[in-house]
């Protein structure tokens, strides 16, 4: 049996040594113990295992033990394997705590809604011979959302005039969809910047993982809320900004305790405060998130109201210059 098994590896992937071939896996719960080499069977579909997935925060390359990259024999694609992982935390928001937890059905549920919406990652779920609920899904051809800004050249006020408007169009798409999952009861439970790619064929964002799932005596749909707060932020900005890199610009002197954020405390806000450039009612936006805040939104709608007729207050990179021909 597992020579035939090796035998039939070897037949989709004839570039593969054969000492390299692991075993066959149809229970995926011990996912620590499945590693390169090996392959899963789901859904008539076998997988090899080309690596573990990590995600890149802070500088540290996190690895994700549960997600492999893996290889499909039969069709020859690439996939990214998400296993079943419990896992359950308490997060401080202010003065609010929330229980956050992973949920395999939930992503499941919210891969089938985002079938054919092309602002989510797509996939499809099985369940392997154990019972546990393995999501595989599409590998997105593109960067994070954030790098790419990251990567536009120029100081700020550059940035500001030449980047900002076409940045916020996309984020503005972005937004709209965590509304649709919310219009639909769903959450989508990690809202983070790097959860938002760049799909490089057609320029358009894209959301990643949808595992997490929270709860919450307020909004239902608070941290999502938040999480498009702080990703605003580093998109107006640029980058983040805390005392480390505004030391020493002009109007930092002036900060206040309001003009942070009331998580992190040592993030800045309030960004009209160093670039006095910055809009005030796309400013005011952001103050939404801040210490200094006296309401907060409570849904993507809401946000959205005040956020779109921002664009019309920006440089617009795209209109000629006067006395151009």
């Amino acid at each position: 049996m597992e020579q035939d098994f090796r035998d039939f590896v070897l037949e989709h992937m004839p570039h593969i040594e054969r000492r390299r071939i692991g075993g066959l896996y149809t229970d995926t719960t011990d996912f620590t113990s499945i590693g390169y080499g090996d392959v899963i069977r789901l859904a008539d579909r076998h997988y090899m295992v080309l690596r573990d997935e990590a995600e890149r925060r802070f500088g540290i390359e996190d690895f994700k033990f549960w997600v492999k990259r893996c290889r499909c024999l039969e069709t020859k694609e690439p996939a990214i394997l998400k296993l079943v992982f419990h896992e359950e935390f308490t997060q401080q928001i202010g003065s609010m705590r929330i229980r956050s937890f992973r949920s395999a059905t939930k992503e499941a549920r919210i891969l089938d809604l985002v079938r054919d919406d092309p602002r989510f990652m797509h996939g499809f779920s099985a369940r392997d011979e154990a019972g546990n609920l393995v999501r595989v899904l599409e590998v997105i051809r593109g960067k994070r959302f954030d790098e790419v800004v990251d990567a536009l050249p120029g100081d700020h006020a550059f940035y500001f005039h030449n980047n900002l408007r076409p940045v916020l169009n996309t984020f503005i798409d972005a937004c709209e969809a965590i509304g649709f999952l919310h219009q639909h009861g769903e959450q989508h439970g990690d809202v983070r910047r790097d959860h938002l790619w760049m799909e490089t064929s057609t320029g358009r964002g894209r959301w990643l993982d949808f595992d997490y799932a929270y709860e919450t005596r307020a909004n239902p749909f608070g941290l999502d809320l938040y999480g498009l707060g702080n990703s605003l932020l580093f998109l107006v900005g640029k980058r983040i900004y805390t005392p480390h890199v505004f030391e020493g610009m002009e109007g930092s002197e002036a900060l206040q305790p309001g003009d942070f954020s009331p998580v992190i405390r040592n993030r800045l806000v309030n960004l009209r405060r160093l670039f006095p450039y910055i809009p005030k009612p796309l400013n005011n936006v952001l103050l939404h998130f801040s210490e200094g805040a006296e309401t907060f939104y409570d849904s993507v709608d809401e946000m959205l109201f005040e956020l779109r007729p921002c664009l019309d207050l920006l440089p617009n990179p795209q209109e000629p210059k006067e006395g151009a021909p």
